[in-house]
C-alpha cells in the first residue's frame, strides 16, 4: 500500500485532465474510459487552478473541483461561495485522507479568495458534516395523477390575462437570465447560473458528449408582456394496451416570480394531451404545487431530502449580509474544527440589518459551524437542534431567541444542482 505521503494532491495540469476524468468516473460508478469528444466536451467545466487530483505515481485517484459562485442570503443579498463538485475517491485508496487533502487545500483557499461561504450538493449525507458543512435547503419532488388532480380539462389559457407560449432555446438563453436573476434577488438558498449554464441546458454546449435533444420550453406572459415564469421540461409517449395514454411530463427546471406565473406554468403542463403523469423536477419543500390542485392528495412526494449543503467561512459576513425576521441580540460561540472561522461572536439585529462583532461575554448558544450553516438560511430551527443536542443553551431560552431572529416565513430554496 502506497503510504498517504507519497500521494501527491495538486491542481491538476491540462495533460492530466485526462487522467482525471477517468477517476471521476470510476468515482461516479460511470464506465471508466473516456471518449475524445466526451473529453473535449468536459473541458467546458475545466477552471485552471481549481481542479485537484490525488495521485498514487501517475494515476489520479481523487478528484475534486470548485468554481466562484453567489448564494442568495435571506434578504436577498448575493453572498460570493466557493461551490464544491466532482468530488471522489477511487475504491481502492479510501481511508487514507485523500479528501480531507483536498478539502483543507480548496477551503483555504477560498478563505483567502475572501469566499464568505462554500456551497455543495452532497450525494451522501454523512461525509461533509466533519468539514464543517450543514444541510440548508430541502429539495422535494411531486408526481401528479393529472386524471385525480381535478383541473378542468377544457382549461386553454391562464385565468388572468396573461399567455403561454412554447419558445426554442435561442429564445431561452435571452429570456432566462434575467428572469433568473429577479428570482435569484428574493430566493434565499438560490445560486447564480452563468453563462455556460444556459449554453449546457439549451444545447449550445456539451459536458458529457451525447447527442442533444431540445427539451420543449414554455415562457408565461403577464397580461402586460412581461416575461414572470419558464419551464423546460420533456415527455415520453406510452400508450396502454387499449390504447389510452400513459404518457408522463417530467420537469427539468420551473422558475416563477410570481404567484400567478406559477400557478399557469403548472396549470399548462398539467393540460397537456395525453399527459397522465406530471414529475415536478427539484421543488422547494413548501412549493404551491399540490395547493394549486384542487385535490392536493394528487401530488404525492416521491423525493424528499437535503439539497444544498453550506459551510460558512466568515461568521461576520455571513450574519451581517441577511436579513432577520425579528429584533434581538445573541452571544453565539462558533467552535469550528477546521480552524478557518471559530469564535464568539454578538449578532445584534432588528430591521435595519445586523452587525457581528467579537465578544468575550458569555455564550449563549454553543454550536458547531455546520449547525450554524444549517439555520443560516432560516430552514432549521435551533430549538429542534438543542432538542437533538447538536447545540447547546447556555443561556435558558437562547435556542427560542435564535428561532425568532433566523427562521423564515418561506423555506429556502436551490433550484440548480451543481
Amino acid at each position: 500500500m502506497t503510504r498517504r505521503t507519497d500521494i501527491d494532491v495538486r491542481p491538476i495540469t491540462e495533460a492530466e485532465f485526462a487522467d482525471w476524468q477517468r477517476a471521476l468516473n470510476t468515482g461516479f460508478l460511470m464506465p471508466p474510459a473516456v471518449g475524445a469528444e466526451q473529453l473535449e466536451a468536459r473541458r467546458n467545466l475545466f477552471v485552471p487552478g481549481r481542479s485537484l487530483g490525488a495521485f498514487d505515481g501517475e494515476r489520479c485517484v481523487a478528484t475534486f473541483r470548485s468554481f466562484d459562485q453567489q448564494v442568495t442570503a435571506v434578504g436577498g443579498t448575493p453572498v460570493q461561495a466557493d461551490a464544491i463538485s466532482n468530488v471522489t475517491v477511487t475504491a481502492t485508496h479510501r481511508r487514507r485522507g485523500l479528501l480531507t487533502r483536498m478539502m483543507a487545500q480548496d477551503l483555504a483557499a477560498a478563505k483567502d479568495r475572501g469566499d464568505v461561504v462554500a456551497t455543495l450538493i452532497a450525494a451522501e449525507y454523512p461525509i461533509y458534516g466533519r468539514y464543517g458543512f450543514g444541510p440548508a435547503t430541502t429539495m422535494t419532488e411531486w408526481t401528479v395523477d393529472v386524471p385525480r388532480a381535478g383541473l378542468d380539462a377544457r382549461w386553454a389559457a391562464p385565468e388572468d390575462g396573461g399567455r403561454i407560449d412554447l419558445v426554442d432555446g435561442e429564445d431561452v438563453r435571452k429570456l432566462g437570465p434575467e428572469l433568473h436573476e429577479r428570482l435569484r434577488r428574493v430566493q434565499p438558498g438560490a445560486v447564480s447560473r452563468s453563462e455556460l449554464w444556459w449554453q449546457i441546458r439549451t444545447g449550445v454546449v456539451s459536458t458529457d458528449g451525447t447527442p442533444w435533444t431540445e427539451p420543449f420550453y414554455a415562457v408565461y406572459r403577464s397580461a402586460d408582456g412581461e416575461v414572470e415564469g419558464m419551464a423546460s421540461y420533456r415527455a415520453d409517449a406510452r400508450w396502454g394496451d387499449a390504447k389510452q395514454p400513459l404518457n408522463t411530463a417530467t420537469v427539468d427546471w420551473l422558475l416563477a416570480v410570481t404567484p400567478d406565473a406559477e400557478r399557469a406554468l403548472w396549470r399548462y403542463l398539467c393540460s397537456i394531451d395525453w399527459v397522465m403523469t406530471l414529475k415536478s423536477g427539484w421543488r422547494a419543500p413548501d412549493d404551491l404545487l399540490p395547493h394549486l390542485l384542487p385535490d392536493p392528495r394528487a401530488a404525492r412526494i416521491t423525493t424528499q431530502a437535503d439539497w444544498l449543503w453550506v459551510r460558512v467561512l466568515d461568521v461576520v459576513r455571513a450574519l451581517e449580509a441577511r436579513t432577520y425576521e425579528g429584533q434581538g441580540s445573541l452571544v453565539l460561540e462558533v467552535v469550528d474544527r477546521g480552524g478557518l472561522t471559530g469564535g464568539r461572536w454578538r449578532l445584534e439585529a432588528g430591521a435595519d440589518g445586523a452587525s457581528c462583532t467579537p465578544t468575550t461575554e458569555s455564550a449563549h448558544l454553543v454550536l458547531d459551524v455546520a449547525e450554524l450553516a444549517a439555520l443560516w438560511l432560516g430552514d432549521e430551527s435551533a430549538v429542534r437542534l438543542a432538542a437533538l443536542g447538536r447545540v447547546r443553551e447556555e443561556r435558558a431560552g437562547a435556542a427560542r431567541v435564535a428561532d425568532a431572529l433566523l427562521r423564515t416565513s418561506r423555506r429556502p430554496w436551490c433550484p440548480d444542482m451543481f
